[in-house]
């Protein structure tokens, strides 16, 4: 199994995912500005849609998109109770999550990675996070954990997508419980393996 990634990108949550539950992996670095892979190839014969993260399994075969992947890994591993249990209310709030994650955090920063991005772009997109981010730090508030007091691949896909707020000048310690969140999974010995791995740490 290969995970294609880039450092500091959204790649990092399945990169902590894998870690946490035992699976081994290759990871193969992707630089985005290029769309080249370490040792040189074209990472558009990986994902045509050229971003990270991809899951490439034995057979060759590749599955993309974060909250999908998440979901894979846990599945792979039940005994790790990354996931809740299918078709139970907390699953469907996992992927509630994800995709709170993926369409409203992830999506509003990508703009802040151009440099051309209007100055009159900005300031709408930074309120638009910030309600976001006032939504999530409320949820979070008195729980230790996305889905209360359980680690989740959720949780992983928070800090991952947490740790990019700088790209739009943001600060996650102006919302207590995102930091403390974002403190709280930095700890992990997973979440620092990867970020060693990464060149983070």
């Amino acid at each position: 199994m290969k995970l294609y990634y880039s450092p500091g990108a959204c790649s990092l949550a399945p990169h902590i995912v894998l870690r946490e539950a035992g699976i081994e992996a290759e990871l193969v670095r992707v630089d985005l500005a290029t769309r080249t892979i370490a040792g040189g190839g074209d990472f558009a014969t990986v994902n045509p849609r050229g971003y990270v993260p991809v899951l490439e399994q034995p057979n060759g075969e590749h599955l993309s998109e974060g909250a999908a992947i998440l979901q894979y890994l846990a599945d792979l591993a039940p005994q790790c109770a990354l996931a809740p249990s299918h078709l139970s209310m907390e699953r469907y709030r996992l992927q509630e999550w994800l995709s709170f994650c993926a369409s409203e955090l992830l999506k509003t920063l990508g703009p802040f990675f151009n440099p051309a991005l209007p100055d009159s772009m900005r300031q709408g997109l930074i309120e638009r996070l910030m309600a976001r981010l006032n939504w999530a730090d409320a949820q979070l508030t008195g729980h230790d954990f996305v889905l209360g007091e359980r680690f989740s691949v959720a949780d992983a896909y928070l800090f991952a997508v947490l740790g990019m707020l700088r790209v739009a000048g943001l600060n996650v310690a102006d919302w207590p419980a995102l930091a403390a969140h974002s403190a709280r999974m930095a700890s992990r010995p997973a979440v620092q393996a990867a970020l060693r791995a990464e060149g983070l740490a």
